[in-house]
């Protein structure tokens, strides 16, 4: 899809260009309270946005890996997840296997992050791992490595950065001026003038600290919706088997876990809204995602694999006259015959209780914990910091050396 390559790259730079004014304003106004000096805060404010641009872009992926406590893995830790991103990476046209990680998390989620294919990584949940089948997990899998294809990876990872940089700033800048700091609130005034002009400034600076996150953030979720949409397209693309993701996102839409890691900054990365109210399913009413349920009726209306297809579902299911596929990637595209599910021999697809032995001895291996084998059967898991010498089985009561 070079045509939304190219709009996602155009995106990123009127994106960065768009938050860092929101971000020289905020600075303008702290440096009229603070030093007395607008054009102290805009140096400031300039100095903060070439730095978090930088970080965002070298270091953006780590920083948000890190923030969900993600867990790289290798095929050795979970062959299944490893193969099924393969596949996808081969089907994709990827030239590089993206690295994979694992958020020890009962929510059901994913995201991708890096700044292009050749730095990228995709992350799944543990608790993904465990209710998606084969089928249902290679169309999670095919939807975010078609974020790292289209380039929305880099678009995203600056947001994520750049939003919270503007966050940080308003709040502690809000605070000194509510609670008294340093600087104007504690400057005087012999005219009445200037203590107007004073206060105007303060008022103003105020207002827009408060805006100044919220219209960061409404530019933020403003990108994320029609990408959601093409990256559904492109999965079903990848599978040719569309059935697979419209299952698993209404799995996923059914789960009641929250995921514990996710903040208002990262949330348009994840694959559905991370946030719910607790104990209950996802819905539609998200400003960071396309309604769930209108997502999955689009993938069900497709007559073949190809974007053809997705943006014919797409025109039916929205009543639309203007698709969502760039033109001409519509142009260009060929059919491409959907396929019939994988085969549910037990061999071939593990139930959700082999998945979920599966997930926990790879989250074991990760977490370094210890394994002992009992002449009974018992497999028993010793955490890392475990400072006893000695540990006795639960069931025949051996006693152990660790």
């Amino acid at each position: 899809m070079w045509e939304q390559i190219r709009s996602n790259q155009i995106r990123s730079v009127v994106l960065v260009v768009v938050m860092g004014a929101l971000l020289l304003l905020v600075g303008y106004f702290l440096g009229l309270y603070f030093f007395d000096s607008g054009i102290g805060g805009l140096v400031l404010a300039s100095f903060i946005w070439a730095v978090m641009n930088l970080v965002a872009y070298f270091q953006g992926d780590s920083i948000l890996l890190g923030l969900s406590g993600a867990k790289k893995i290798t095929r050795d830790d979970h062959p299944r997840l490893y193969n099924v991103v393969e596949e996808m990476k081969i089907a994709s046209g990827l030239e590089k296997m993206p690295d994979i990680y694992i958020i020890d998390d009962q929510a059901m989620n994913a995201f991708a992050t890096g700044r292009d294919p050749g730095k990228a990584s995709i992350a799944v949940t543990s608790g993904l791992l465990q209710k998606l089948n084969r089928d249902e997990l290679q169309g999670v899998v095919g939807h975010e490595l078609s974020h790292i294809n289209n380039r929305d990876v880099l678009l995203m990872a600056l947001c994520s950065v750049l939003l919270g940089t503007i966050v940080i700033l308003a709040w502690y800048g809000s605070r000194f001026m509510i609670f008294g700091g340093m600087g104007g609130s504690r400057r005087s005034s012999s005219s009445g003038g200037g203590g107007t002009a004073q206060l105007i400034i303060i008022v103003v600076a105020l207002v827009l600290m408060i805006l100044a996150p919220i219209l960061a953030q409404l530019i933020y979720f403003a990108i994320s919706r029609k990408r959601e949409y093409l990256a559904d397209a492109s999965s079903a693309l990848y599978t040719r088997y569309p059935e697979g993701l419209a299952s698993a996102l209404e799995k996923l839409a059914a789960s009641t876990e929250q995921l514990k890691s996710a903040n208002q900054a990262t949330a348009p990365m994840y694959i559905i809204n991370p946030f719910r109210k607790g104990g209950r399913a996802a819905t539609d009413l998200t400003s960071t995602h396309p309604p769930i349920s209108e997502r999955i009726r689009v993938l069900r209306a497709m007559s073949g694999a190809s974007y053809i297809d997705y943006d014919q579902a797409y025109r039916q299911i929205r009543g639309a006259g203007k698709g969502i596929v760039p033109a001409s990637e519509v142009a260009l595209a060929s059919a491409v015959a959907l396929r019939a599910g994988s085969p549910r021999v037990e061999k071939d697809e593990p139930g959700e209780l082999q998945r979920a032995r599966e997930t926990s001895s790879a989250l074991w291996q990760l977490n370094k914990y210890k394994t002992i084998d009992c002449e009974c059967g018992t497999r028993l898991r010793i955490p890392p910091n475990f400072k006893a010498t000695e540990v006795k089985c639960p069931h025949c009561g051996r006693v152990h050396q660790v």
